[in-house]
């Protein structure tokens, strides 16, 4: 399994030009009439103005989203729409749990997609990275709920409980079961988990919320995360003791909680959990998959269930294990909870209204964390999303300057191949009470390797365009 470390770029700086002209101050955006465009190039649809009316944000939901979440979005300023996303292409932001996301789904007018849980595997994250369209998950949001079923799995893994449940049925079906109950009990003996080694591999907002409570249920725990962060770090328990790989942690444990993301690729941790790790289980310990049904090599997982008496428990159907007597097989409950599905939802809604309302970047898969500080009184903000390529970002500045804007403050990161730019631009006039930027944003976006730019001011759901194979979307 590879470390993939990604590495960030962050600059922040208050533009020369304020400095230079600090004489000149900012209009009162209260008597300044902005102008900007709306649904006016790149568009061919007959039916354009039923579907481009100003004055609210519009989100596409898929699944059934949580209720609380969605009040999240204020009705004076979100319209949230739940029918066919054919007949209503006109969503400035999708919301969405397991629907598997087409790329036919995203409009040209979608600024984000924000999924209501921590995987992205539903959606085309490189398409959407191509494109210039952040990407959020919800970390954390379903951590309660998962870790508790993780200890769940760890009392099912301990005592043959579903076993036993299912023979009391059965005796119970053929009036047996007060007669047969205590001569059969020896059937579905097991042990205690207290004393015992718990290998947690993954010690995110899950791996380290199950570390800290097994060690309150008086288990010893083991580590193992290649990309362990300060802030997970500072949450693990004092009495962990921590690996340099995934064997390491295995060797010896009674107990194996997987809590790592599934990544697809040469490079990724497809089948992580196979021969080489596989090799090291002790005789008799209990899998705990509550990750993802891929990570595991179900064909030596069986070897090991057959030849030492392991024990698997899994929260995703598995072809090669759902029968077999060691395993017991979930259907995928770890974050079905009503508490849950809130908080995701509600995490997502946010999300989404940060990046929409201020342009602030926060829990995104494919785009860098971005948050400039509130815009000064008076002034207009916009975002610039650019592949990161030099030069670019000089290309911006100079564009603003000849418009004889003023940048007030401005922040530019950079992930991968996406940079993200925020500007508060002054809007000083000498002539007149109205301000243009129909011209700025054009040529802006028409710069080679933008890929889009936003007016964050004004009437909600306008000032968006896209520069689509050199045509001008706006």
């Amino acid at each position: 399994m590879s470390n993939k470390i990604i590495s960030f770029t962050t600059r922040r700086f208050i533009s020369p030009t304020a400095s230079l002209n600090s004489s000149v101050t900012c209009r009162h955006l209260s008597t300044l009439s902005v102008d900007f465009e709306h649904f006016t190039s790149g568009w061919n649809i007959k039916d354009i103005a039923d579907f481009t009316k100003k004055g609210k944000y519009e989100i596409q939901t898929f699944n059934k989203i949580s209720k609380k979440g969605l009040a999240r979005f204020p009705s004076d300023l979100y319209t949230l729409n739940d029918n066919e996303p054919l007949l209503n292409r006109n969503a400035n932001a999708i919301l969405l749990r397991s629907h598997k996301l087409q790329e036919s789904e995203v409009d040209v007018s979608v600024r984000a997609i924000a999924r209501c849980g921590a995987g992205t595997n539903n959606v085309p994250v490189t398409r959407m990275t191509e494109l210039g369209v952040p990407v959020f998950n919800t970390p954390g949001a379903n951590a309660n709920a998962v870790k508790e079923l993780i200890l769940c799995g760890l009392f099912l893994g301990s005592r043959r409980i579903v076993d036993g449940v299912n023979h009391m049925k059965d005796l119970g079906s053929k009036g047996l079961a007060k007669e047969r109950v205590e001569k059969d009990k020896s059937m579905f003996g097991g042990q205690e988990i207290m004393g015992k080694t718990l290998a947690v591999i993954g010690l995110g907002h899950i791996g380290a919320a199950t570390a800290r409570d097994a060690i309150k249920l008086g288990m010893k725990i083991k580590g193992y995360d290649p990309a362990l962060s300060i802030d997970s770090a500072l949450k693990l328990p004092r009495d962990i003791k921590l690996t340099d790989s995934i064997s390491s942690a295995v060797v010896d444990a009674d107990y194996i909680s997987i809590n790592i993301p599934y990544i697809k690729g040469e490079t990724g941790t497809h089948g992580v959990i196979g021969k080489d790790v596989i090799s090291n289980f002790k005789t008799g310990a209990v899998l705990l998959n509550f990750a993802r049904g891929e990570l595991v090599d179900s064909d030596f997982m069986k070897d090991h269930l057959d030849n030492n008496d392991g024990y698997y428990i899994s929260d995703f159907p598995d072809d090669v294990l759902w029968s077999h007597q060691n395993s017991v097989i979930l259907p995928h409950l770890g974050a079905s909870t009503v508490e849950a599905e809130d908080s995701a939802a509600s995490m997502a809604a946010e999300t989404i209204r940060d990046y929409i309302e201020k342009g602030t970047i926060k829990n995104s898969v494919n785009f860098p964390n971005s948050n400039l500080p509130l815009c000064p009184e008076g002034s207009i903000r916009m975002s610039v999303v650019n592949k990161n390529i030099p030069g670019i970002l000089a290309q911006v500045t100079d564009i603003v300057a000849k418009f004889q804007l003023n940048i007030i403050q401005q922040i530019n990161n950079s992930r991968g191949d996406i940079a993200y730019n925020v500007l508060d631009i002054c809007p000083t006039i000498k002539d007149g009470d109205r301000l243009s930027l129909k011209e700025l944003q054009k040529e802006l976006t028409m710069t080679d390797g933008v890929l889009s730019t936003r007016i964050i001011f004004g009437t909600p759901g306008m000032g968006y365009a896209r520069n689509i194979d050199d045509e001008y979307w706006v």
